[in-house]
């Protein structure tokens, strides 16, 4: 038997994925000696096309891979096409909407993920980080207090070698094993209960220019739809549909992708044309279910938790890509303030964990009022979804999920206020939608409806702080986002006080 190796690095990454490679990245940037471990072999297929602008604009230019993403060739998206609400006809999400996004920021892409992560992976080693694909983690090390100090990986030729590090991080997804090494426990959600089921199309119809690479999500009795176009003739499209419907969709993926795809007309038309990707990377049709949970812990005992490992809310609004970054910029920002011997791990993390509840949160509200938006009382799966249909009960469960989001809110202890607050955001989302027009409504007409609503206005507010990072580099410092909190170092790897202004 070969003799199990032992070798000592800064941090360990578990996991290759645009979480893992943005915090592998960022830590590899400012000098630490870091590990990424992949189980799996570069280029590999992965669910999550759809991308926002902060990730184009704001993190990969903090990563230094822009320009490869850019040339990449990925479908522009300047937005989303919507046929959601009570309006019969698609209406448009644009980016530009918002003046942090408008000009160069004003769009992101569709992307094929197994370009897209080997890219950032990529990019990790060109940074100094030591990638280890096919490399399978199946355990980590403890100390006499039960902390972390590193993992155990058994490499291609299955030969086992142990990794000593001050920090595990874990990126491994929703599948890890070991999230619970931070001292937490997964919590599904009460109200995202879905299940997917997608599968890939040649020939499908494009709107016209200029929203021919936007994103479609499309709502009908049972569910909705995503049509994403990957390319000028490669679509994505996927059904989510209540979990009660599992056992029919596992027992007939194939009928059951067609069935809800001819239950939703502009779906349907779409595709009138187009033929079913059956072979290669893409002719597989797959289901993904309880998708939608967050750890009750981010961070602790030396491990800390970004993107898919920590949390997922739904697909409606491509949220996963950029959840997972951000927190791969956060979780750099607090180990480096920590082993630059800066601030404790508590003062550190505590705002990685402020910050990336908040982002969560702040969606999951978004989210949910989006679904309630969708206006088909006689149909069980939106009836489900109706968030002022929440009983005390209900909203405790949910105040569980999200607890820690707004740190020092009435609304940790008080769940009416969140039915409150999101009867008004549903009613604003719903209100805006309406006012936005369809899609052949001229844009200018269309300005400031959507970001009218205030839940709309602070889901961007984060993601433009981290673009115009991204966009200028070194740049004046911020104010805290968390009240009593940290603040950005002025290269955006660390975290640094606030500058206290006498007055």
């Amino acid at each position: 038997m070969s003799e199990v190796t032992t070798e000592s690095v800064d941090v360990v990454v578990v996991g290759g994925g645009p979480g893992g490679s943005t915090t592998a990245t960022l830590l590899a940037k400012s000098g630490r000696r870091v590990i990424q471990i992949e189980k799996e072999t570069f280029p590999r297929y992965q669910i999550g096309e759809s991308l926002l602008p902060s990730t184009i604009h704001g993190v990969c230019k903090l990563l230094g891979c822009y320009e490869k993403v850019r040339d990449a060739g990925f479908m522009h998206k300047r937005g989303g096409s919507f046929r959601w609400g009570t309006n019969p006809v698609p209406w448009n999400f644009l980016f530009a909407i918002s003046p942090e996004f408008a000009g160069e920021g004003s769009y992101a892409y569709q992307v094929e993920r197994m370009k897209f992560d080997h890219i950032l992976l990529e990019n990790s080693a060109e940074n100094g980080v030591d990638v280890r694909q096919n490399c399978r983690v199946n355990g980590v090390d403890t100390d006499e207090t039960g902390r972390v100090t590193g993992v155990r990986y058994l490499d291609a030729d299955r030969v086992e070698h142990h990794v000593r590090a001050r920090f595990v991080v874990d990126a491994s997804g929703n599948t890890t094993r070991l999230s619970s090494r931070a001292g937490g426990e997964r919590v599904y959600s009460e109200f995202f209960q879905n299940v997917a089921v997608f599968g890939y199309f040649e020939g499908g119809k494009r709107f016209s220019a200029p929203d021919a690479g936007n994103i479609l999500c499309a709502a009908f009795d049972e569910g909705w739809i995503w049509y994403i176009p990957l390319s000028d003739t490669l679509t994505s499209v996927g059904v989510v549909v209540a979990k009660d419907k599992a056992q029919h969709v596992l027992n007939a993926q194939e009928q059951t992708l067609q069935h809800y795809i001819d239950r939703c007309e502009i779906v349907r038309d779409m595709l009138a044309d187009a033929t079913r990707v059956t072979e290669g990377t893409y002719g597989e049709i797959r289901i993904r279910k309880d998708y939608s949970y967050a750890n009750t812990r981010f961070w602790g005992n030396g491990m800390v938790l970004v993107g898919d490992a920590a949390c997922f809310i739904d697909p409606v609004f491509s949220t996963g890509v950029h959840l997972a970054t951000y927190s791969g910029v956060l979780a750099a920002r607090s180990i480096n303030s920590v082993l630059d011997g800066t601030m404790s791990e508590e003062r550190a993390f505590g705002e990685f964990e402020g910050r990336y509840r908040r982002e969560y949160a702040v969606f999951y509200e978004f989210l949910s009022a989006f679904y309630d938006m969708e206006q088909s009382e006689d149909s069980y799966f939106w009836k489900a979804r109706k968030v002022t249909n929440f009983d005390r009960n209900d909203m405790t469960a949910f105040v569980s999920l999200v607890a820690g989001g707004y740190s020092g809110e009435d609304a940790l202890t008080d769940p009416s206020s969140i039915v409150s607050r999101f009867r008004r955001s549903s009613d604003a989302l719903t209100e805006a939608a309406r006012a936005t027009g369809g899609m052949d409504t001229d844009s200018g007409q269309r300005m400031g409806h959507m970001f009218g609503a205030p839940v709309v206005r602070e889901v961007m507010e984060e993601m433009n702080a981290l673009q115009a990072r991204g966009a200028v580099g070194d740049r004046a410092t911020e104010p805290p986002l968390l009240e009593g909190g940290l603040v950005p170092s002025a290269d955006g790897l660390a975290w640094a006080e606030p500058v206290q202004i006498a007055v």
